[in-house]
């Protein structure tokens, strides 16, 4: 009787993860959409904020914005030099935005697995953080979500199998050892 009740109650932890991941799975499309439009926009402010520096460095630093930078840090004048720093800031704010817009140029699995180890911090805290969850029955988000179930259902079945395994075969080690140290 309590195996019976042990064996109903994975079978129905299994469904619960199941049903869980497919979830979480049909988010994953949406939240790298979402994701891409957040880095798009901010891309975009980037680009106008650094394009007057880069007219000027074009001009005058054959196009090198940290030649422009260094002048400004360097002036004997202090506005600019007060100004080197923003600029600075602005500089590393498009190189690290134009990288993240690279990234999103992938195909979905390679962009959904950026975002997943390397996603830009400050893009995926304002996703994550205004991300609106939904449950969209779209094609593609109900294939992300059978994957992701499936793979995990499988891993996790594979885990608690194995386990099961090392289990019993530890157990049948030490009867073993018990028995030759009992004849010894």
């Amino acid at each position: 009787m309590k195996f019976g009740f042990v064996s109903l109650l994975l079978s129905y932890s299994r469904l619960v993860i199941f049903a869980a991941v497919l979830l979480l799975g049909i988010q994953v499309p949406s939240f790298v959409l979402q994701y891409q439009q957040r880095v798009d926009a901010h891309f975009r402010e980037v680009s106008q904020n650094i394009a007057g520096f880069q007219r000027t460095a074009d001009a005058l630093f054959e196009g090198d914005l940290q030649r422009l930078v260094a002048y400004y840090a360097g002036s004997r004048d202090a506005v600019f030099e007060r100004d080197a720093d923003s600029v600075q800031q602005i500089v590393n704010r498009y190189q690290r935005l134009s990288a993240e817009q690279a990234a999103m140029q992938q195909t979905l699995p390679r962009v959904a697995l950026h975002i997943s180890v390397s996603a830009d911090a400050e893009m995926f805290d304002e996703t994550l953080s205004q991300y609106n969850y939904t449950v969209p029955l779209n094609l593609l988000s109900v294939e992300w979500g059978l994957a992701l179930a499936v793979i995990l259902t499988l891993a996790l079945d594979g885990a608690l199998f194995g386990c099961g395994k090392c289990v019993k075969y530890l157990a049948r080690r030490r009867r073993v050892h018990q028995q030759t140290q009992g004849h010894v």
